[in-house]
């Protein structure tokens, strides 16, 4: 379901940038910059909204194979998007 997803949020993100961005990272900082790009000038829009779409499918991958990143993507500010929407809910803590 990881392919069908990404191929509809890229169909959805090329007309509308913003829409994109606020699918994967929520209403916050990422979203109001993706607007202000987009508004600036239509291409600073679709390469800040790729850029988020793939830091959260490349982090979402590492998650689901137990690997997790060491710092934070440059330029994101959501925590979905970092985290690749692996950051909500109770995790349990592995015990020693």
């Amino acid at each position: 379901m990881g392919a069908v997803s990404a191929v509809l949020l890229i169909l959805i993100t090329i007309p509308f940038p913003p829409i994109g961005v606020w699918a994967v990272a929520g209403c916050g900082a990422d979203l109001f910059i993706n607007i202000c790009l987009t508004i600036l000038g239509y291409i600073p829009g679709h390469i800040h909204a790729f850029y988020l779409e793939y830091v959260y499918y490349d982090r979402r991958e590492q998650a689901r194979e137990g690997r997790y990143a060491a710092r934070r993507a440059p330029g994101v500010y959501s925590d979905r998007v970092q985290t690749g929407g692996q950051g909500y809910g109770t995790i349990v803590q592995p015990t020693q």
